[in-house]
């Protein structure tokens, strides 16, 4: 929803949310992760739930993220409720890799851990979508 205050989206203002939107969702997905691991003694043998491969996905997709949204509000009539609908189905899709993982034969290869993955997208999601409708909108 946007405040009553707000204008527009500046998309100057994306030269500096656009990193902290990416660095904050790393540190989000960094957080789920040492949970996650902490609780699932995942096998180490995946890569998904270590160290490097959250934070290369996060960084690149996010990255994504944050030029749909300048593209989205570029060209959109309602740019904030258009971003917030392409980035739900997009956080669907991204379940997908992660149920064919917990059906796969790799190893370490169950539920839990999906679940985990799941959970870290959800919070990049989130973070992403809360910060660039927030904090690229112009006050009046």
């Amino acid at each position: 929803m946007i405040p009553k205050s707000a204008s527009k989206i500046e998309l100057r203002r994306l030269w500096w949310v656009g990193p902290l939107t990416i660095l904050a969702s790393i540190l989000g997905v960094l957080i789920v992760r040492v949970i996650a691991v902490a609780i699932l003694r995942p096998d180490p043998t995946p890569m998904s739930l270590g160290w490097v491969m959250p934070v290369i996905f996060t960084f690149v997709l996010v990255t994504g993220a944050v030029l749909v949204f300048a593209l989205v509000s570029r060209f959109a009539a309602k740019p904030i409720r258009t971003y917030q609908i392409i980035a739900f189905v997009f956080l669907l899709i991204s379940f997908l890799p992660d149920i064919g993982f917990a059906r796969s034969p790799m190893p370490g290869a169950n539920w839990p851990n999906a679940i985990a993955l799941m959970i870290m997208h959800i919070v990049a999601w989130g973070i992403c979508v809360s910060m660039l409708s927030k904090l690229s909108l112009e006050s009046i």
